[in-house]
């Protein structure tokens, strides 16, 4: 019995994430990328780009998006409108975009999460892990490092590991993003965030536990786009046909 391909839509095609997800999925049988929205319509494969979701002629099975946040409106109207899943992968959502990304769940499955690798969600794991063991015993502070034109500092995916940590510990810490103003000694209930911008840099991730005489620090570094493309995709083949709900990496390295 031949497989059944799942149909996915790509908003952001024209960027460099939207290339990478449709070289991903040109890569695979599973799947097949039906079309495309971006304000730039020049199409580069076997698919046509749209500027707008209203044009599209056909419901995919679901949506992936590397966008913008300004996308996200349109993008969930025409999600809930049609009932079509989607896998949102944007960074800088503001905290009331979150808050309707959530309210969006309770009628169509939504994949979110800050970073798509599944490499950088093993490290949430293996950080609520050391945390469980060292916190309150240990400072922890986190550095992320991308290219010079990441617009949002610090990046999604430190705040994602910031807020696994914080959660282990029982929401008892605070976020400290930078210390040039700080005329004091750190506090126990710090949690520093550091970013670096420079080149070319896809994204670097560290987390730092240092206690007394010794240090042990956690990280993950990509060399390329491909792997939050490739973890974008297999998000979207496991979402399709899925209840309504809010479904994150966990959900798919446990499948």
């Amino acid at each position: 019995m031949e497989q059944k391909q799942t149909k996915i839509l790509i908003s952001g095609a024209s960027g460099k994430m939207g290339h990478a997800v449709a070289a991903a999925i040109a890569g695979r049988t599973d799947c097949i990328t039906c079309a495309g929205v971006d304000l730039h319509t020049e199409s580069y494969g076997d698919f046509k780009i749209y500027s707008k979701f209203s044009d599209l002629p056909e419901k995919p099975d679901v949506l992936i998006d590397f966008s913008n946040p300004a996308v996200l409106d349109d993008l969930l109207n025409y999600c809930l409108v049609n009932g079509v899943p989607c896998v949102l992968a944007t960074t800088g959502y503001s905290e009331e975009q979150i808050a309707k990304i959530q309210k969006a769940a309770a009628s169509i499955p939504v994949f979110f999460s800050f970073n798509m690798s599944l490499g950088i969600n093993l490290l949430v794991q293996l950080a609520q892990k050391a945390t469980s063991i060292l916190g309150g015993q240990f400072d922890i502070e986190i550095i992320e490092k991308h290219h010079n034109q990441k617009i949002d500092a610090p990046s999604g995916t430190a705040l994602m590991l910031a807020d696994s940590i914080n959660q282990t510990l029982n929401n008892s810490c605070h976020y400290v993003y930078d210390r040039h103003s700080k005329r004091q000694k750190r506090e126990a209930s710090e949690i520093g965030m550091h970013a670096v911008r420079g080149g070319t840099i896809v994204g670097e991730h560290d987390i730092i536990f240092a206690g007394h005489d010794e240090v042990i620090t956690l990280s993950h570094s990509a060399a390329s786009k491909e792997v939050f493309a490739v973890g974008a995709v297999n998000a979207a083949v496991f979402l399709a046909n899925r209840k309504p709900g809010l479904y994150d990496m966990s959900a798919l390295m446990q499948n």
